[in-house]
């Protein structure tokens, strides 16, 4: 297990999974938490890094756990339809989706992310049935072959597709389209304006890292004809708004007014 004193060292865009790890870990130590999930408070007791230079307020806090809890709605919905599936976890990072919602025996559950993230996973949690971590950039096609080609697939992408160029993104969500039966995807996404405006973006910013893909859902339509949108929300129109606090909940509303605002961050649920 790693100790307190272990240090992380991640750079560019894979230190941007700690700022996530660190909203959910703020959330679940609130008074009336969003998601409540404990292991991200504990594992942030265990890693050798200084959170606080992310400088999360308890807003950005609530909305990282708001749009986690959204993935997981829709993930779980998927779970209670399909008792034998698989489910894509593209970009895991540190998150502990598959543990918040403890899937059946007959789901198979598949983590992926870059190689470091994958050994600290590996340090940090647990191994359990049906669960598979693999270490690869989830931009490599290779890794897809591991991939079950017979069941219906759930594929989950948190805070990724905007890290991806726009090529590398389509071709990703196409491969796993064509080499699974069927399924739905949830995942959230940048406008094309939120990726001109990233250097307001304190996290991007701080890591070093660099936004690429911005689209919207006529982009997202046109990822293929197979493909339909069941839903899509605007980040500031999550059901749970209402528990940011006031301060935020009157700065989303004003935004909602300002579609180039309202539309940078949006959640997607869709069907293929």
């Amino acid at each position: 297990m790693t100790s307190p004193s272990t240090k992380v060292q991640l750079t560019e865009e894979k230190e941007t999974l700690l700022a996530t790890l660190y909203g959910r870990a703020i959330d679940s130590r609130a008074k009336n938490p969003i998601l409540g999930d404990t292991t991200a408070a504990d594992t942030v007791r265990r890693l050798d890094y200084d959170f606080t230079r992310m400088r999360l307020s308890p807003g950005d806090a609530a909305g990282v756990a708001l749009r986690a809890r959204q993935l997981d709605v829709w993930t779980a919905r998927f779970l209670a339809r399909h008792e034998e599936a698989t489910v894509v976890h593209l970009g895991c990072g540190l998150d502990t989706r598959v543990q918040r919602l403890d899937p059946g025996p007959g789901v198979r559950w598949y983590d992926i992310d870059y190689p470091e993230v994958i050994a600290l996973r590996r340090e940090l949690y647990p191994e359990r049935a049906g669960y598979t971590a693999i270490p690869s950039s989830v931009t490599d096609p290779a890794w897809t072959a591991q991939i079950p080609s017979d069941r219906p697939t759930m594929i989950v992408a948190e805070g990724l597709l905007m890290y991806l160029t726009e090529e590398d993104g389509t071709a990703l969500l196409r491969r796993l389209m064509a080499h699974v039966p069927g399924g739905e995807l949830a995942f959230d996404a940048f406008s094309r304006f939120a990726i001109r405006a990233q250097r307001l973006n304190r996290v991007v910013v701080k890591a070093g890292a660099r936004l690429h893909w911005g689209t919207d859902p006529a982009g997202i339509a046109r990822l293929s004809p197979q493909l339909e949108i069941v839903e899509h929300l605007s980040a500031l129109e999550i059901p749970g708004i209402e528990k940011l606090p006031a301060a935020y909940r009157l700065a989303a509303r004003a935004s909602l007014k300002v579609p180039a605002v309202r539309d940078m961050a949006r959640m997607y649920h869709c069907r293929f």
